[in-house]
């Protein structure tokens, strides 16, 4: 949706020069939409991400700016007609961004988030562990409950990364929590999560803070890994009690003088390697076959 005199192409121009370079699922989503429309984006330099409300970049001669409605409306960005109109979109689950020049509307770009095709399934996976989720998102509340419906979990919209960090430090309060994130919003709760997971196609500042990263971007990776985790954590105990157990018995059998030096040493070496044969099973262990 266009302002005034602007044209789609021309705000296509100043949005997809704004979000050049960026990675973030919003901006390569209006760089997709500027390719298959045919529009170059305005040469831009200078771009900061604002956090939590958007981004801003020098194009061409004048800062521009793609950001939240509620902070355009706070800096002249967006009028009560704008305003109006993206709480219109935000009520058939879009997300709005406004497009702007300082004082100077240009339009509105919806887009609807599309769940990940794995993103419902992982979510199952979790609960039959007896894994609960939530979502924490900065999106408005009434696109949040769409993609959150489809899912069938809790929500919390509207957070600002400070939002996101106390929700998961209270959290940690309560027991161990895995954030999974992907954006730079997410960077400090991902930080002070008890394990922080970022997805392979997430911002670079999520993946040098996350603890792990799911490198093939899939979402059901995640309650794979938590089981590979649970299998791993199995073998250590039987190893150390088979080699606990072992050294026990023929400590106890030597001093009685029922075996002797060498068939203790032969047991100890034995040990080792029931150990190693238990461990290797690991490597036959597929995660994503639930068990």
């Amino acid at each position: 949706m266009t302002f005034g005199t602007t044209t789609e192409a021309q705000l296509l121009e100043v949005a997809a020069g704004v979000e050049s370079g960026s990675s973030h699922p919003l901006a390569v989503a209006i760089l997709d939409r500027a390719k298959t429309a045919g529009v170059t984006p305005l040469p831009a330099r200078d771009a900061r991400a604002l956090t939590g409300r958007g981004v801003e970049a020098t194009v061409g001669d004048a800062l521009a700016w793609v950001s939240s409605p509620r902070h355009a409306s706070e800096n002249d960005g967006l009028d009560g007609r704008g305003l109006r109109q993206a709480t219109i979109f935000e009520d058939e689950g879009k997300t709005a961004v406004a497009v702007y020049r300082k004082g100077v509307p240009l339009g509105l770009i919806a887009m609807r988030d599309e769940l990940r095709p794995d993103a419902a399934e992982a979510v199952r996976q979790l609960a039959e562990m007896g894994i609960s989720s939530i979502m924490l998102t900065g999106d408005n509340p009434r696109t949040a409950a769409a993609i959150a419906e489809g899912l069938n979990i809790r929500f919390e919209a509207e957070m600002m990364p400070e939002d996101k960090l106390a929700a998961i430090r209270d959290m940690n309060a309560q027991g161990g929590v895995m954030m999974i994130g992907d954006g730079i919003n997410d960077a400090p709760a991902l930080k002070q999560a008890s394990i922080g997971v970022a997805m392979g196609s997430g911002t670079d500042v999520a993946l040098e803070t996350a603890d792990a990263a799911i490198l093939r971007d899939r979402v059901t990776d995640i309650p794979a890994q938590i089981r590979l985790a649970q299998a791993t954590m199995a073998n250590i105990r039987q190893n150390v009690s088979i080699a606990l157990g072992l050294k026990a018995i023929f400590l106890v059998t030597t001093v009685l003088g029922m075996t002797g030096l060498w068939i203790a040493i032969l047991a100890d070496t034995g040990a080792t390697v029931l150990v190693t044969l238990n461990a290797l099973r690991l490597l036959r262990y597929n995660p994503e076959q639930k068990r």
